[in-house]
Order: structure tokens, then sequence, then C-alpha cells
């Protein structure tokens, strides 16, 4: 033992302390999500028909948050929570995980849409707190590995797990705020863009009153008709890079030469008016060429265009070439954000037997990824607002406290020292 070693000048240990917190910014989040009117809109909009569960159901959904904050990988870890006195004052008693594993196993698909309408809410906030006014939105997909037999999975594409079960999750964030949009939970033997012109079409229609233009931005498993046609009939732009089928480099020697420019080191750049196979009129692709490694090369054969590697993008925004190709090349952003939904929020790590049961964490597990963003947004200054959610943590949320009630009031005591005092001082009650 290193109590009273040469190590450590601490030589007793005991238990008797009371009213102390580990997660003194919960104080932030939990009050600032109040001031915004969220618990009133989670009243409102996730209704119950059974009247019992109506009665409890906040109470759960405010643990569940609480539990979202902290960034709980399996709902055993909501026991930290019930003896946590800051937790106490705001009045959510902390249930046994069987019970609150029951309450989630109450939700079907009418109530997790109920949730996912917060988050449209939600995410509308901070969209009109920001003023932007043009937003470009990427859709992708992640897979969620699953051990037992959750309702639901199925095996399919799975690059980490070959052969293993798996959800398949569809998700939309908004680049410029890295915020989650919408998205939902599909069988992992989903095709990439089932769901996906529906999904689009949501969009359309909880956004148009709050911005003037929107760009998708996809990769190639989106690369569908029914999903341009979705965006060029709402009025909007998208740039999708494009599945490359056999004749589509062959269409490129076709009729009049390619005005070929340079872009960047080593690639050409130009555009052409193509109809792929099957579809029902013609559109604009800009295409990218880039000679292929000598070894590559090597192996030549006689096709024309086989010493070079194309990819093409099929767009409707009014931006050159080059801008095309830069726009979708910040496309990457969109995969760090979901990788901080996977190991920040622990999105895919806390699944229970239910689907619906499943679809409900997800969809408070980006209710309060996309709280966090919020309260960054009005709290913080703005080169804080990027930074990751495991930094937040441990900067403001997992601090030291004392809860102390006096006969008028009721204080908590933070350490003398504690460098990010300034923050609980600017959001102070």
């Amino acid at each position: 033992s290193l109590v009273g070693s040469k190590f450590c000048m601490i030589n007793k240990i005991d238990f008797k302390a009371k009213n102390l917190t580990s997660n003194a910014g919960l104080l932030l989040l939990l009050s600032h999500a109040k001031s915004e009117g969220l618990f009133e809109l989670l009243e409102s909009e996730i209704t119950f028909a059974d009247n019992g569960i109506e009665k409890i159901k906040m109470n759960h959904i405010k643990t569940l948050l609480c539990g979202n904050f902290l960034g709980i990988d399996k709902l055993e870890r909501i026991k930290l929570l019930q003896s946590d006195p800051l937790v106490k004052e705001f009045g959510i008693e902390v249930k046994e995980p069987e019970t609150v594993s029951r309450f989630l196993g109450k939700f079907s698909f009418r109530t997790t849409q109920m949730i996912r309408n917060v988050n449209f809410k939600l995410f509308k906030k901070l969209l009109d707190k920001s003023r932007l006014k043009s937003i470009i939105i990427d859709i992708d997909s992640t897979v969620i590995n699953v051990e037992g037999h959750q309702e639901g999975t199925a095996k399919g594409y799975n690059p980490e797990k070959p052969g293993n079960r798996c959800y398949n999750t569809l998700m939309a964030f908004c680049n410029e705020l890295k915020a989650f949009i919408t998205g939902f939970t599909r069988s992992g033997n989903t095709y990439t863009a089932n769901g996906a012109a529906e999904m689009i079409a949501e969009i359309i229609e909880n956004l148009r009153d709050s911005v003037d233009t929107i760009t998708f931005r996809m990769d190639s498993g989106y690369f569908d008709e029914n999903i341009i046609k979705t965006i060029e009939g709402a009025g909007y732009c998208y740039i999708i890079k494009a599945k490359q089928y056999g004749n589509m480099v062959d269409k490129l020697y076709r009729g009049d030469p390619l005005q070929w420019a340079e872009y960047d080191n080593c690639k050409e750049i130009a555009e052409i008016s193509m109809r792929p196979d099957k579809w029902e009129r013609p559109r604009r692709f800009v295409v990218l060429t880039r000679l292929k490694p000598e070894e590559e090369r090597r192996q030549r054969s006689l096709i024309e265009g086989n010493d070079y590697e194309y990819a093409f993008y099929v767009t409707n925004t009014g931006y050159s070439n080059e801008e095309t190709a830069r726009a979708y090349e910040k496309r990457g952003n969109c995969e760090n954000y979901i990788k901080e939904s996977k190991y920040d929020m622990n999105v895919g790590s806390l699944l229970l037997k239910s689907f619906w049961a499943n679809e409900a964490v997800f969809q408070l597990m980006m209710l309060a990824y996309n709280l966090f963003l919020l309260f960054k947004f009005d709290k913080l200054v703005a080169q804080e607002y990027r930074q990751q959610i495991k930094t937040f943590r441990l900067k403001y949320l997992f601090v030291a406290g004392r809860i102390i009630r006096t006969a008028r009031s009721t204080i908590m005591k933070l350490a003398f020292d504690y460098p990010y005092k300034e923050v609980f001082q600017r959001c102070a009650l």
C-alpha cells in the first residue's frame, strides 16, 4: 500500500465526508439545459400512452442525460450517480440500472421519433444562435458492432469485424457547427443509401425556414439518382462522390477533348456533362485524375487511361472545378464527428436487447452531444467550441465540489485554486 509510504504523506483514509460530488460540472450543463427550455421541450414532445410511464419519464430521461454527460458506457455505471448530492439538487432520483432498462424497453418507433424531433429542434436552436444562412450537411453511416443477439442486428458490411452481427447507423452533421442534425439506427445488412433520400427530405422540411442554402456532401455510397432528385427538387445543392462504373472512364474520351487543368501536385481536373447508365438525364461531373505510381504502371494493359486513377464528383453547385474538389476533401470532418460520438459519447457501447431501446439510447446520447455544443457556444470562448468532449469533461465536468446548505441558500464549494473558476462564475445561478 502507498498509504503511509515514502511516496505518500497520507496515512489514513476514512469515508465520513458528506455532500461531496466529483461531477461539479453537471451544474453547468443541467442549469444551461434548463435555462434553454430543454426539459420543458422533452416533457411536452415525448409522450407515452401509459400514465405510469408518463409520470416517471422525465426522471429517467434526466438520469440518462447525466450519464451521457459523464460518458457512461454501461447502464450499470449510473449507480455512480445515485449518491451524488448535485444530481439530487436537480430533483433527479437515480434508480437501479434494471429499472432504467425497463423504462428504455418501453420505447417504440413512435416515441423514438419524438426524441428525433427534439434533436431537430435543439439543432435549430443552435443554428439560429449562429445566424448561419448557408450550411454544408455531411451524411454518412457507421457500423455498430454487437457481441450478443440484439434485435435488428444482422451480418453486413463490417470492416472492423467481418462476419460479426452489427447495426448500421445513418447520421447527418452540420459541418460549420460540428452539430448532429438527425440520424437513426438500421439493421447491419442495410444498403448504405437506404433511407437517405427520406432523411434528406426530413432535413429540408425542418430547416427550410432557417437557412437560405444547403449543400449536401456524401461519399459514393450515396451515389443514387433518387437522392439527387430529392435535393434538386427542393432547390438545394450537392457534392457526391460517384461510384466509378466501368464505362465512366470511357465516356471521358468520347466527343470533344476535355479541358484539363493542373490541380495540386501530380493531379489534373476537368468537368463533363454525363448521364450514367439508367439515369434519367445527364449531370455535371468534376473529374480528378492522377498518374498511378510507377510500380502499378509497369503492369499496364492496352486499355486507354489505365495508367491513371480517376475520381468523379457529381454536383450542381456553382463552385468551380477546383472549389468542388476542395469542398469534398473537407468531408473528412464528418468522420471526425462520428468518431467523437463513438469514442467520447460512447455511441454503440451501451446496448440493450430491444432495438427501440437502443435507438432511444442513441438519440439521447446525440441530444447530450448537442447540449455540449450549445453550452460551449453560449458560455465559452470561440476557441474552445471545437475542443473535444473528453477535454471539456476534464476541464469543466470532472471537478470536485462540496454542497453546503444554510438557512437561506445552497452553496457549492470548489477548490480555491481551481484554474477555470471564471466559467462557473460566469454561469452562476
